[in-house]
């Protein structure tokens, strides 16, 4: 009896999208994920899609509420929305990773890293990275601005992933982290800087393109930092990257944003 063959490449697609998409947010999705400790880094290609469509909804959310409410009120929905359709991971993450800080040496910080529990440093962390992406959406009140930064910022920071698999090594261990980065190459890298570069250009045109890179660069100085301190990097923070990359593109927006109002660029 003939037996069922090898998968095609098309389904093989279609359940890397169903895994990045079941892993990235809390978004119920029908279809069958890949399978294996490697399946994310399989399914890395399309991190960054996924974070576009992230990011579509958070704009039709924003453009609802601004309807409604003042543009500060409309920022607190728009951030729970946010952290509540990723399911808080990459805050954990972030959270996790700044515990880990207060080990003594790599055994010690990656112990403290492994253990679920939040920590002093980690607490402190989740409130100001919460407090600013609150202050940033609050005081980016100029459509032309907050619309491409609540788009762009989720794409930028899942690409974040990908560049830091392929430019460091994984922290000893081994872990989901570890898997991840070891299965990730060049060509998912370009794929999914692909949709994210363009996304930049149609919104935000060259500055959009500068701004993507500035997200890049603070999760790579990110992962730099905690490389040193980790011997490589693992899965929670691969996660701090993910919202250090965000917090960044939203910054940059809000200083593009008062920079064109000061020199009057709105009004010409």
């Amino acid at each position: 009896m003939g037996g069922l063959g090898p998968p095609r490449p098309g389904g093989l697609a279609i359940r890397g999208l169903v895994t990045a998409v079941r892993f990235l947010t809390i978004v119920p999705v029908p279809g069958r994920a890949l399978e294996g400790a490697d399946a994310l880094g399989r399914a890395a290609a399309w991190f960054p899609l996924v974070g576009l469509a992230l990011g579509g909804l958070l704009w039709l959310l924003n453009g609802a509420l601004t309807r409604l409410v003042e543009p500060s009120l409309s920022g607190v929905f728009v951030l729970m929305a946010w952290k509540l359709l990723t399911g808080g991971i990459h805050l954990d993450g972030l959270a996790d990773s700044l515990d880990g800080l207060a080990g003594k040496d790599r055994a010690e910080r990656l112990a403290i890293m492994r253990d679920g529990r939040i920590g002093t440093y980690g607490a402190l962390g989740l409130v100001f990275v919460l407090l600013t992406a609150y202050a940033v959406l609050a005081n980016l009140v100029v459509s032309t601005f907050r619309a491409p930064g609540l788009v762009l910022a989720p794409a930028v920071g899942r690409l974040g992933p990908l560049l830091l698999a392929r430019t460091f090594l994984p922290a000893a261990g081994g872990g989901s982290g570890a898997a991840f980065m070891g299965v990730v190459s060049w060509k998912a890298l370009a794929l999914g800087a692909i949709p994210v570069g363009a996304a930049s250009v149609a919104l935000s045109g060259a500055w959009g393109l500068l701004i993507a890179a500035v997200g890049l660069a603070v999760a790579w100085a990110a992962a730099g930092f905690f490389s040193r301190r980790l011997g490589g990097l693992t899965g929670d923070v691969l996660g701090a990257a993910v919202e250090l990359a965000e917090l960044a593109v939203l910054v940059v927006y809000v200083a593009y944003q008062f920079s064109s109002i000061r020199d009057g660029d709105l009004f010409r």
